[in-house]
């Protein structure tokens, strides 16, 4: 299993979705506050090209927001990027 990172804040709607579709998919996740921390943010910005929460790293990969992680799931591609295939 891919390892799974989700940088978010605490109320961000989006951000509560994230974490709604991957615990409903049974997966185990590491979750990044970054609600209070600059430097977090800053390097997520630069990491994703995106200032959004949440971002969703699979196996070190950013694949996006809660968007994005939805689309996967929609087309049947989630499954595989979590099992790192």
């Amino acid at each position: 299993m891919a390892r799974v990172e989700l940088y978010s804040t605490p109320t961000c709607p989006y951000c509560i979705m994230a974490r709604a579709l991957l615990r409903k998919k049974k997966v185990c996740f590491e979750e990044i506050d970054v609600a209070n921390d600059p430097r977090k943010r800053d390097w997520l910005r630069t990491a994703t090209g995106r200032h959004t929460v949440p971002q969703i790293f699979i196996g070190g990969t950013p694949v996006g927001g809660y968007d994005d992680l939805a689309e996967l799931e929609a087309k049947g591609k989630l499954d595989a990027l979590l099992a790192g295939t």
